[in-house]
């Protein structure tokens, strides 16, 4: 059988270096690879915050696409995009979730509660919903009134591995994410100023997604009794991310919230011990024998989680074979494209 056509809305650059992207932009490839037509639509940028010039001009890109073509749906415009547009779709919907918006961080009240009711009444609109993690999932079900038939979880895939590890010495921490508030790198900062006493160097790796938050961050760090061991790199091109995955010994993320987290699956795949948080999607993507979590929005739990492993070296190898072998049973991302692939084929209409 020929694969469906589909289309694939995305808002904005499909290149830009965060795990959502990664995730969409590799699906789209996965669906390409697999013989799907896949029109790919670029919406505004500025979801999920559009002006409403761009509001109007997300609806009528939407409503034009085919109504023989299945249409996967960004999350970011799909929980923010008004309703009364997304009903004058005629393409059959299929919602791509990596979390609601409404869990984002540092929201205000009244912008989380419109952020709710809009995913919520645009979720009734939805043929079907791809989401990433069981945890995304069962928020659907239950906060959202999503039937559980209605969902499909296609987990994030990995690539191998690249050159073999080269742990540098003293241990290198390495912690990748965007520089948003949600992933915790303040966290993270406020934990290493209080392992002084204890040797290692720690690299912070992500887009400046929020630049405002970015700068703080550096400033944290330059106000720090440990900043001359912490680097703030940034955006780095792949091959350098590659050779500090490569250095690594321990694998850091003081999040706030996750969906699902694509990094841990880097690290995992990579043979890395993880010290992160007891939170969102983590507990289902981290297993236990290769990570310790603690709560959020708690340094000093998070630097006692990183001072076992730093001083103990047994347990950090006994972790970073644990997930070594979880990370062999992480699917591949053509697996990934299979999943929506048959979504994609079994939506009637």
């Amino acid at each position: 059988m020929t694969p469906r056509p589909a289309a694939f809305a995305i808002p904005g650059d499909i290149a830009t270096l965060t795990g959502g992207y990664i995730y969409e932009r590799r699906l789209l490839e996965g669906l390409r690879g697999l013989g799907h037509d896949m029109q790919h639509l670029i919406l505004p940028a500025s979801f999920p915050d559009p002006m409403p010039t761009e509001m109007g001009q997300a609806v009528a890109a939407l409503e034009a696409v085919d109504p023989a073509r299945p249409l996967i749906l960004d999350g970011l415009v799909f929980g923010a995009i008004r309703t009364e547009g997304l009903a004058r779709v005629r393409a059959p919907i299929i919602a791509m979730i990596h979390h609601p918006l409404a869990l984002e961080s540092d929201l205000s009240a009244p912008r989380r509660a419109y952020l709710f009711q809009t995913e919520r009444d645009n979720l009734r609109l939805a043929r079907h919903v791809l989401v990433p993690s069981p945890h995304t999932k069962a928020i659907l079900t239950g906060r959202y009134d999503v039937p559980d038939d209605r969902i499909t979880i296609a987990t994030p895939g990995v690539d191998p591995p690249g050159p073999a590890r080269e742990r540098a010495a003293p241990p290198l921490i390495l912690s990748v994410g965007i520089l948003h508030p949600r992933k915790g790198h303040d966290i993270l900062i406020d934990a290493l100023a209080q392992l002084a006493d204890l040797d290692w160097q720690a690299v912070i790796v992500g887009n400046p997604w929020d630049a405002t938050h970015a700068a703080a961050l550096a400033g944290q760090i330059g106000r720090s009794s440990v900043g001359a061991r912490v680097r703030l790199a940034g955006r780095v091109p792949a091959c350098e991310l590659e050779r500090l995955y490569a250095q690594a010994g321990i694998f850091a993320l003081a999040t706030r919230y996750e969906g699902y987290g694509i990094v841990f699956g880097e690290a995992l795949v990579r043979g890395l011990p993880i010290v992160s948080c007891r939170v969102g999607a983590v507990p289902d993507t981290v297993p236990p024998g290769a990570g310790l979590l603690v709560p959020p929005e708690d340094a000093g739990a998070f630097a006692d989680g990183l001072r076992k492993l730093l001083i103990d070296p047994a347990m950090r190898e006994g972790m970073a074979l644990a997930a070594l072998t979880a990370g062999r049973h992480l699917p591949d991302w053509t697996g990934t494209a299979r999943i929506a692939s048959r979504v994609i084929d079994g939506l009637q209409g």
